[in-house]
């Protein structure tokens, strides 16, 4: 993963402006020797935004870019000048950003909208100047606010990909191949396992000029609730899938039983993921005829819709678009 250009996780520091301080000026001119207040406001320290831009898909903009600082607030001057506003500094993040306190991983808010904006860090307040304090009782007051100071500390950028249906499989189960047949993705395809490492996301064309997105995640492995293989790094990504598509091989030995140990390990992962609608679908059918199918079917889960589907052939390919249209519509 050292050269993966999908990073789903970086920790920053941020830091927003202080606040200018307010001016404590006197009005002095040339026939006017003891003048009023005229000290001006300081100006507001700068705010650090995120803002969902729907170019980017990844974070791997702000891996590098460890420590961020606002500008802070410049300071009131004489003749009621208020002091300039820090410049903001403008975060861009994918759809699907979640942001955690960096010391307790408490979630602060996620982003899920183009255009979108919230303030990460809020730049401290301008001090106000010798003017607002003048009073029948003290014309001229010889004081003035400081600057409030930002806020700052550590953050947690988290992603998690916004698809319509999730592929959960074992490696080598045909997730990638069967991404690449429905949409235009071009994920890397062998046949051996673990042979996706990050996930990927497509784009299924639907009838009449529908359509919905579709991510592909790394295999998931027996105990990867518990760190095992590298599916566990991306399990956040199914988290906000309407659908989940499981995918058996039917090389497998016992295909239900497979089914079990991938539905245990989300359990394990995150119980709420068994509140979603799923479907399975068992691949590479290119290999065996319609009597092994019929043979299999009563052993297979009951109360989840099931498919016999191949990426090769094309078997089941648009049966199963209907499926997961209408999984996504009910």
């Amino acid at each position: 993963m050292a050269d993966s250009n999908f990073i789903d996780y970086v920790k920053i520091y941020c830091a927003s402006g202080h606040g200018g301080a307010g001016s404590m000026h006197l009005h002095r001119a040339k026939y006017i020797p003891k003048g009023g207040p005229d000290g001006g406001d300081g100006g507001r320290g700068g705010h650090i935004i995120l803002r969902v831009d729907p170019q980017f898909w990844t974070l791997i903009h702000l891996k590098y870019r460890k420590h961020i600082k606002a500008e802070d607030g410049a300071p009131g001057s004489s003749a009621l000048r208020k002091g300039k506003n820090g410049a903001d500094i403008i975060l861009d993040v994918p759809a699907g950003t979640v942001v955690k306190d960096g010391e307790t991983g408490e979630m602060l808010f996620e982003l899920t909208e183009a255009g979108e904006q919230r303030i990460l860090c809020k730049g401290g307040r301008g001090g106000l100047g010798n003017d607002n304090f003048k009073s029948a009782t003290n014309q001229t007051p010889r004081y003035a606010q400081p600057g409030e100071e930002g806020e700052e500390g550590w953050f947690i950028l988290e992603l998690k990909l916004l698809a319509d249906v999730g592929l959960v499989g074992f490696p080598n189960a045909g997730k990638s191949t069967l991404l690449s047949v429905m949409t235009a993705a071009k994920p890397k395809i062998a046949d051996y396992a673990f042979t996706t490492l990050e996930p990927n996301l497509g784009i299924v064309n639907y009838r009449d000029g529908r359509s919905f997105v579709m991510a592909d995640i790394p295999g998931i492995i027996e105990g990867a609730h518990e760190g095992k293989g590298i599916g566990i790094r991306f399990l956040r990504h199914i988290e906000r899938n309407s659908v989940l598509l499981f995918l058996v091989s039917v090389e497998e030995e016992d295909i239900a039983a497979a089914y079990k140990t991938l539905l245990a390990e989300l359990k394990q992962y995150n119980p709420e993921l068994l509140t979603k609608q799923r479907i399975l679908a068992v691949t590479k059918c290119d290999c065996i005829d319609a009597q092994i199918e019929r043979e299999i079917a009563p052993h297979l889960p009951r109360g989840v819709p099931h498919l016999f589907i191949s990426s090769i052939s094309g078997e089941g390919i648009d049966r199963l678009k209907d499926e997961l249209w209408k999984a996504l519509q009910a």
